[in-house]
């Protein structure tokens, strides 16, 4: 069997871990409560694809991408060195983007997009901008606008880069489909010359997922949490790997720090 090519995470311990990488085609799943450093990972993820000429997807639901933009920066990333280009924006691109976003915006114009052809097509369908329906019709948009497709739904001409903050977002208010989304949109866009990183959130509360079924199709799964604060007085994050096919990957949890111009840091826990 050959060896499996390998994608840089962006931080070089979880690569050692992951035996340099994760294998490319993977659908990764990073879970965990908010304030871990998830949307942090990813991040990491889109800019160590940009620096390596990866064109990147990335669907952020959780801010704005002029946010992600700022925080990242903080944290060592610039991603304004690389040409931009958002499905919410009304004008065409300038150039050629190496990184298309897919925020609120760009999903609420793929489901009128979507919307007015239902109602020339099949009558009074409405999308929301917050279904898988809309979701993989925003991705398949932004292959097009990255000029990596070359037919209706093919598969990429060059590897790519998706990512997915957060899955969640489209069943918050329908938890128990999310195992049927979550194979809908694996169904639909999965690809061997597309890596993906996806965020599931979990309750503060229970540390249950926000729905039951990402985790079961998932390729690989890195799980984040943080410490009880009202019992250790501070905050202590964690990260450990939990599954990654064709990978033996490190079974040892990690501390994670958020450090000004570096990002997340791991380090082997304490407790070991």
């Amino acid at each position: 069997m050959a060896e499996a090519q390998r994608i840089s995470t962006g931080i070089e311990e979880l690569d050692e871990a992951l035996e340099g990488g994760i294998p490319q085609g993977s659908w990764v799943v990073a879970t965990g409560e908010p304030g871990v450093g998830k949307s942090i990972l990813c991040m990491h993820f889109a800019y160590a694809g940009l620096k390596a000429g990866d064109p990147v997807v990335y669907v952020t639901t959780e801010q704005e991408f002029k946010d992600v933009i700022a925080q990242a920066k903080q944290l060592g990333m610039d991603f304004s060195k690389y040409p931009t280009y958002s499905l919410g924006w009304r004008r065409e691109p300038e150039e050629l983007p190496q990184i298309v976003v897919v925020d609120i915006f760009g999903l609420l114009k793929v489901a009128r997009q979507l919307t007015e052809k239902a109602k020339e097509a099949e009558g009074a369908r409405r999308y929301a901008a917050l279904s898988v329906d809309t979701l993989i019709e925003a991705i398949d948009e932004a292959y097009k606008v990255l000029e990596v497709v070359e037919e209706e739904r093919g598969s990429p001409t060059r590897h790519v880069r998706l990512v997915i903050d957060s899955m969640s977002a489209f069943w918050v208010d329908k938890p128990v489909m999310a195992r049927k989304y979550s194979y809908q949109l694996k169904i639909a866009t999965h690809r061997d010359n597309v890596t993906a990183l996806l965020t599931s959130q979990y309750a503060p509360t229970t540390r249950q997922a926000y729905g039951f079924g990402l985790e079961h199709i998932a390729d690989g799964v890195i799980h984040m949490w943080m410490d009880d604060v009202e019992t250790t007085k501070e905050v202590r994050r964690h990260l450990i790997i939990k599954k990654m096919r064709m990978t033996n990957h490190a079974r040892n949890a990690f501390d994670v720090e958020i450090e000004p111009g570096k990002g997340l840091v791991l380090r082997p826990t304490r407790s070991s």
